[in-house]
């Protein structure tokens, strides 16, 4: 197999201005001449392996963060805003989408959130809510998808915020993090009481008193303890993330600080160090991590998907959740795999048939249009509200990376990698989606030219050229 070239004049550019030198200054710590270093920024050289290894010994940079960075999640953002029709005539090929990801992130990023403007606007106007009368009709980004992105582009890792969980986890001691976290409260004056309320969490700041339901699973009531230290103990660190965020609206950063405790509350929950070392030990097991951690099949999945500590990261896996319209409720992925930012994901993926299989996990083996194969591993994780005639929380997840990693996953035992057709071909929106023939195919894609004949009808009313 050739040996494939590495480009990454955006990341490089990016380090040596984070590190506040010329480009003369960083040549010379780099050990290349100005010209040289001038072309691999712009992308006209690949990065050779005698700046690679500077980058590690000059600065401890962690060199797998020149080929993951944010390129492919831009090139994938970008194709599927240009499937909106108002680009049908006019949409650029993907090379020109790939240049633009790799030398121009700052103008891809720009694009997507004028596209994003634009979305808003003609769906305000298309839903006759008054939108140009309204108050609220900024064009903005939702504060939901504006926090959701920040978590995207930070390869769902906050380092201080994860740090700063370990440590707290550290005081645990042989008493457990739940007592841990019951003990830290109490010392801070506020009393923790179980009480039959179909609220998770309540926090009665004027009476120093948080009340869990004891409907609640135990993992449950135990990260919300975990989330509520982190509100109350973790603030100007949290307080501090969101000042660097920059987020646009009032609404976007509250719901990122809640972002922010979810996370710390997982981080602590399950520590970075000692969680790592527990599933390389079993293999990914998600059922022993989640007996071991005291947490959630859920909890454990998504925690194993956020495991990208610059120089300790582990396997990069994808992490979704779907409810039962196929809308994604929850995305994340550090692999090569990206999911669509609008509508729901491929129906030929196994997570949409999850639902039909509570309590079992499913395994499947699957190709996209790229040629990247990957080990998908669902479940269902319906949730009951704790009492007769509450209404049942209907969710489903997915975990899974590319089949180089396979050997690392208990779940690959037994399944055969070598055969071309155990390969499902999945997709990642119809629009985006290259394949001709697919017999779940909703839409056309948008890059190809159709064939209508009336005289003839195949799997789809059309063929794709």
């Amino acid at each position: 197999m050739a040996t494939q070239k590495l480009y990454a004049g955006a990341k490089l550019r990016e380090t040596r201005t984070r590190l506040g030198l010329t480009q003369k200054e960083f040549a010379a710590k780099l050990g290349v001449s100005l010209p040289y270093l001038n072309q691999m920024e712009n992308n006209n050289r690949p990065v050779s392996t005698t700046v690679v290894l500077a980058l590690a010994q000059e600065f401890g940079f962690d060199v797998t963060e020149l080929s993951t960075g944010d390129s492919e999640r831009l090139v994938s953002d970008m194709r599927e805003a240009m499937a909106d029709p108002v680009f049908a005539d006019a949409a650029p090929p993907l090379a020109d989408l790939r240049l633009t990801a790799s030398n121009a992130p700052a103008l891809a990023r720009a694009f997507l959130d004028l596209h994003r403007a634009y979305r808003q606007t003609h769906e305000r106007l298309a839903s006759l809510d008054e939108a140009l009368g309204r108050e609220d009709s900024r064009t903005q980004p939702s504060p939901w998808d504006e926090v959701r992105d920040f978590f995207h582009y930070c390869d769902n890792y906050i380092d201080a915020v994860d740090h700063a969980a370990e440590r707290f986890a550290a005081g645990a001691g042989d008493q457990g993090i739940r007592a841990h976290a019951l003990h830290t409260l109490r010392a801070a004056g506020i009393s923790v009481r179980m009480d039959e309320s179909p609220t998770t969490r309540h926090f009665d700041r004027d009476n120093r008193v948080l009340t869990l339901s004891s409907h609640a699973a135990q993992q449950t009531q135990t990260f919300q303890l975990l989330l509520q230290i982190a509100l109350l103990h973790q603030d100007k660190l949290l307080e501090a993330t969101l000042d660097l965020a920059r987020f646009q609206s009032g609404e976007a950063r509250a719901i990122a600080k809640i972002g922010l405790a979810n996370y710390f509350a997982g981080a602590a929950l399950m520590p970075y160090v000692q969680f790592q070392k527990a599933a390389q030990d079993t293999r990914h097991d998600l059922e022993l991590l989640s007996h071991r951690f005291g947490a959630s099949i859920e909890q454990v999945a998504h925690r194993l998907s956020t495991l990208q500590r610059p120089n300790a990261k582990g396997i990069p896996f994808f992490f979704v959740r779907v409810d039962q319209a196929g809308t994604i409720t929850k995305r994340h992925s550090a692999t090569r795999l990206q999911f669509a930012r609008f509508g729901g994901a491929c129906p030929l993926w196994n997570v949409h048939r999850a639902f039909e299989t509570p309590g079992r996990f499913l395994r499947q083996l699957a190709e996209t249009p790229d040629g990247v194969r990957y080990i998908s591993l669902s479940r269902d994780i319906s949730k009951s509200a704790g009492s007769f005639g509450a209404p049942v929380r209907r969710f489903a997840i997915s975990l899974g990376c590319e089949v180089r990693h396979a050997t690392d996953l208990v779940y690959a035992d037994g399944l055969d990698f070598s055969n071309p057709k155990a390969y499902e071909p999945i997709g990642i929106s119809c629009r985006i989606c290259e394949r001709k023939t697919c017999h779940q195919r909703s839409v056309p894609p948008l890059e190809r030219r159709l064939t209508i004949d009336t005289d003839q009808r195949g799997v789809l009313p059309y063929q794709v050229d």
